[in-house]
């Protein structure tokens, strides 16, 4: 290695896990709950809308 590497080097899997829930814990921790809810819900419907597409699409490709 010449020293200008950017590669990103885990010291197990578990690390990003844990560095994605603390910076949403941060980012998050100090907002109201209706805040809180109202972001959870837009990301639920998005997960929802994107699983149900996801399901059409699938099923009119096996016709």
């Amino acid at each position: 290695m010449d020293g200008n590497s950017t590669d990103l080097v885990l010291a197990s899997k578990w690390d990003l896990p844990f560095v994605v829930i603390s910076m949403v814990r941060v980012a998050f921790g100090t907002l109201p709950l209706w805040a809180k809810a109202l972001i959870l819900g837009l990301f639920g419907s998005v997960v929802l809308w994107y699983g149900i597409t996801w399901q059409r699409e699938r099923g009119r490709r096996a016709r």
